[in-house]
């Protein structure tokens, strides 16, 4: 069970230089913007303009802060993110363009290889101690804010932008918070025996 403490994210620039994104975890460890499995990254977007295009990958954001961003995704009709609506998955190799609604936002983007992986992303309000199935494959548990105890093997504290990855042997979480809390539940499948 690993414990991955917001203020040890890695920050980098946008691949189209346009902004700054800070780093959760990737897969294989290391991995540059072109070769990795999957990607699990927050963002501060400041201004309206183009997504980076990643060939290959698919990709969801999910708004963590702010009033929300307009997609429009490959000329289809605009999609609307915002705190409130369900997390958006769309092709990443696509071109994309954003419009702020109201102000900058941060979002949370999680992306996989196409060829090799799959991935959703839930968001969970918890006031009440409640059970997570882990599954098969890697899952990642994000504190977005108040403070959460974590059972599994052992017990673990997150605060806010915290994350945890669990173990392969950890079939359940037990998550405890200490008020009403908004967690991200991150699952991520290998395609055909991948990893």
């Amino acid at each position: 069970m690993r414990v991955l403490r917001a203020a040890e994210y890695k920050s980098m620039p946008w691949k189209n230089g346009g902004g700054v994104t800070t780093e959760v975890a990737v897969s294989p460890a290391d991995a540059g913007l072109d070769d990795f499995d999957w990607r699990v990254s927050m963002a501060r977007v400041e201004g309206s303009g183009p997504f980076s295009q990643f060939a290959g990958i698919d990709r969801t954001l999910t708004v963590l802060e702010g009033e929300g961003i307009v997609l429009d995704i490959a000329g289809r009709p605009p999609r609307l993110v915002t705190r409130a609506t369900d997390p958006l998955s769309f092709p990443a190799d696509v071109a994309t363009a954003a419009a702020l609604i109201g102000g900058p936002i941060t979002d949370l983007n999680v992306m996989t290889r196409r060829s090799r992986m799959t991935h959703s992303v839930e968001r969970l309000m918890v006031s009440n101690p409640v059970e997570i199935r882990t599954g098969t494959g890697t899952i990642l548990v994000l504190c977005l804010n108040g403070e959460v105890t974590v059972s599994g093997i052992e017990p673990v504290h997150l605060g806010p932008l915290d994350t945890l990855l669990p173990g392969p042997d950890t079939a359940s979480l037990f998550v405890q918070p200490t008020q009403e809390t908004t967690l991200f539940v991150t699952r991520i499948r290998g395609i055909s025996g991948n990893d």
